[in-house]
């Protein structure tokens, strides 16, 4: 059937029915209502269209997403949007690198809100000496320097101890031993007949005589405090006249006895030892550093340790020795350090954990003296002067601190190295790589470096 015949037979049945024509009618008033209607929203749409595209013409190209990953698990890469396999977080976007980003591949850019999820904190490389915390544990101990033996100056017999258990404290000068010497007995006798030689030829007319009497007078005294006895003890035989076979040994110096050698009754001989004396006021830090620490620790650095019997307290002192022998089985190193202990509270065989700071230097070891300024004894460190001199206890002469090793009192002087915090490297092994934030980036951008 042809087109004309269609057209001409639906005109037909429009025409042939009058109330069809009027549906019609009705139909063709509302659809052109609506399509006046109409026509003033899609032209407005189509202008917002067109001023759409305008402006998305005009800004940066979107950003294609490479893959999404884990603020706090970076190892995640996802190829959708979700949530972390291990703590349940939101998976953020990472874009795909264009431009400068791509051709630098050790530089990543983030946003603002990627970069407060991961937290990323920087730091300014800085000129300074960096501080090194040795850490060592150890024990007090006595002052060598400090202690004191008590022995028999001449053989006899001990018919008395006066301090006849340890852990006495005794005062320089007070009595120690009740001691019978047929030897002192002897000497005492000497001296008296001298001296009654001397009264007998004082009216002597021969000067040459009177001097050779006097002589024995004083080589008999000498004996006696050769012998051990006090200049008062010489004083009180003379004024008595007469010889004792007894004789009292007194302490040559105040502390504390720390052993007792020897019991009543007992006969020794010349230089047995009877007392050990020790002098408590100054004592003594034995630490054991570790040989990696050596190259950190220097003599005249300050130590801080504490004990178990004094919480919370912290005691001071001086590295005065390092020793320059390794401990083969320990592999450590006796570092003595010197403290005061004018009130007693430390004592011997406590245990004590130390920790020293050293200054480090550019290369690597702790800031040496440049000007000397310091005098000090080789035999006895404690003995520092600021001028040449000698050694107030041996009578040595002082040395610069600078040949004994010691540290700088201004280390100021000392080329100060190039720091960095010790969270910011990331070390793989044969190398150190930090990231360093690109200035004026339009967002946080930073970039690997190999140090």
């Amino acid at each position: 059937m042809d087109k004309s015949n269609i057209k001409k037979r639906n005109v037909w049945f429009v025409l042939k029915k009058p109330a069809s024509l009027f549906a019609v009618g009705v139909f063709g008033m509302i659809f052109g209502a609506l399509l006046f209607w109409g026509l003033k929203p899609a032209r407005t749409s189509g202008e917002q269209t067109t001023a759409s595209s305008t402006i998305s013409e005009q800004a940066e190209p979107e950003k294609v997403v490479d893959f999404w990953t884990c603020s706090m698990h970076p190892q995640i890469h996802e190829s959708r949007p979700g949530l972390c396999p291990i703590c349940k977080m939101p998976l953020i976007p990472v874009y795909k690198e264009t431009g400068d980003e791509a051709m630098n591949p050790r530089r990543f850019t983030t946003s603002e809100s990627a970069k407060a999820l991961m937290d990323i904190e920087t730091a300014p490389v800085e000129r300074r000496f960096a501080t090194a915390e040795i850490r060592m544990v150890g024990k007090v101990d006595y002052d060598e320097t400090r202690l004191k033996y008590i022995t028999a100056w001449v053989p006899g017999r001990l018919d008395k101890l006066y301090v006849d258990y340890t852990g006495v404290t005794v005062k320089k000068g007070d009595h120690m031993v009740y001691i019978y010497s047929p030897e002192l007995l002897s000497a005492q006798e000497e001296l008296l007949q001298a001296i009654k030689a001397a009264g007998n030829i004082k009216n002597s007319q021969s000067q040459l005589i009177r001097d050779v009497t006097s002589g024995t007078v004083d080589a008999a005294r000498e004996k006696l405090r050769l012998l051990g006895l006090s200049s008062d003890q010489v004083s009180g035989i003379e004024k008595s006249g007469t010889a004792s076979d007894h004789i009292t040994i007194n302490s040559p110096a105040g502390g504390i006895v720390i052993h007792k050698n020897a019991q009543e009754g007992m006969y020794v001989t010349t230089g047995t030892r009877i007392y050990t004396v020790a002098d408590l006021s100054n004592v003594w830090v034995k630490l054991d550093a570790y040989e990696s620490d050596l190259s950190w620790l220097r003599n005249g650095q300050e130590v801080d340790f504490t004990t178990v019997s004094y919480p919370g307290e912290t005691f001071k002192g001086t590295i005065s020795f390092i020793d320059p022998v390794l401990n083969s089985t320990t592999r450590t190193v006796k570092v003595r350090v010197e403290v005061p202990n004018k009130d007693g509270r430390l004592k011997p065989e406590m245990f004590v954990k130390a920790v020293v700071k050293a200054n480090i230097a550019s290369d690597g070891k702790a800031a040496d003296m440049k000007p000397v300024t310091k005098w000090v004894c080789p035999m006895h460190p404690s003995v520092i002067k600021d001028a040449p001199g000698n050694c107030d206890i041996c009578g040595m002469a002082l040395v610069k601190t600078e040949s004994l090793s010691y540290v700088s009192d201004d280390p100021d002087n000392e080329e100060k190295p190039l720091l960095i915090p010790a969270t910011a490297p990331l070390i793989t092994g044969t190398r150190a790589i930090v990231y360093v934030e690109v200035p004026d980036a339009n967002k946080p951008t930073y970039e690997g470096r190999e140090i």
